[in-house]
């Protein structure tokens, strides 16, 4: 299993009774399908998972699935405070569909890493199939170590890894002494930095609503190798990232990034709250800014290409 791309951790869009409005989620997916993202994650914590059932869940992985069919990778989330209800999801993960499951560690508990460890490789034999750990230690409370890893290096299903720490050292740890484990950016911030120690995938939220931008950075830094262009990009969004890590309102933020967008987003479960007007002023000011800037640096790339041929061709 290659992790190549960027991933969309789809939102679940609520309707105001709090139901699931699943027209417009698939709606939702089948757009950014369109877009060009290259994999969807169904069940993580920009979908909310924590405050939906286990039947919930399944069905938008199944209704995901209806929509997407081969066209993009699904990572299904399986992270639940209680490790049975991990297990049960997994399982039903490998039945509905599922190419990866996001195996995080098990919340407030803290486990050692050897009890970790156990959780991780257990959730393994239930479905049997390609694991995508996530580390985020300060929702979890716990991070997942060196002994952790080399535990799980038993099963040659832990193929990669969501890195959300924020810690600039864990990148180069997992890019040195873990190379089998494909590391995937999860920390918006720091998307650049992760391209350029050779991280080829970024599980960002902000591609619920601005898939082209994110994609841009990615084709800029992995494929063409054309950082000064990464910079400049990643430029451009820093401030989104600066408004979307505002505490408490990463979700809402988002969910009103596509609403922004002309899609149907809901409101969010309790205990959070929608975005007052301030907060959806300054997110549009954000967002105006930033597209306009990043569509202008894409605008000059062809140009520039254009020219170097134009130069070779006549032998310069």
């Amino acid at each position: 299993m290659k992790f190549e791309g960027i991933y969309t951790p789809v939102i679940t869009p609520f309707r105001d009774d709090s139901s699931i409005d699943f027209d417009a989620y698939q709606t939702h997916v089948k757009h950014l399908v369109n877009e060009g993202v290259h994999g969807l994650m169904i069940g993580g914590t920009t979908g909310e998972y924590y405050v939906e059932s286990h039947e919930e869940r399944v069905e938008l992985l199944t209704k995901a699935k209806e929509v997407v069919g081969d066209q993009a990778q699904i990572i299904f989330g399986t992270g639940s405070l209680d490790p049975k209800a991990s297990l049960k999801l997994a399982e039903a993960g490998a039945k509905s569909g599922a190419d990866v499951l996001l195996v995080a560690t098990p919340p407030y508990s803290l486990p050692t890493q050897r009890e970790l460890s156990l959780h991780a490789l257990a959730i393994d034999r239930a479905a049997d199939m390609p694991i995508m750990l996530y580390n985020y230690p300060d929702r979890m409370g716990v991070n997942m170590e060196e002994e952790f890893l080399d535990r799980v290096g038993q099963s040659k299903n832990f193929c990669g890894i969501k890195e959300s720490s924020g810690d600039i050292n864990r990148l180069h740890m997992m890019m040195r002494d873990y190379p089998h484990i494909q590391t995937a950016c999860g920390m918006d911030d720091q998307a650049l930095e992760f391209f350029a120690w050779g991280a080829r995938s970024w599980v960002c939220a902000g591609s619920n609503f601005l898939a082209k931008e994110h994609i841009a950075l990615y084709q800029a830094c992995v494929l063409e190798n054309d950082f000064v262009k990464g910079r400049r990009i990643m430029s451009a969004m820093m401030p989104l990232m600066r408004v979307l890590e505002q505490g408490g309102k990463f979700i809402q933020s988002v969910k009103y990034g596509v609403t922004m967008d002309g899609r149907f987003a809901g409101t969010v479960r309790s205990p959070l709250r929608d975005l007052n007007k301030d907060d959806k002023r300054q997110m549009e000011q954000v967002v105006r800014t930033l597209k306009t800037a990043i569509a202008s640096i894409l605008e000059e790339a062809p140009a520039q290409g254009q020219t170097t041929k134009a130069n070779k061709k006549a032998g310069a």
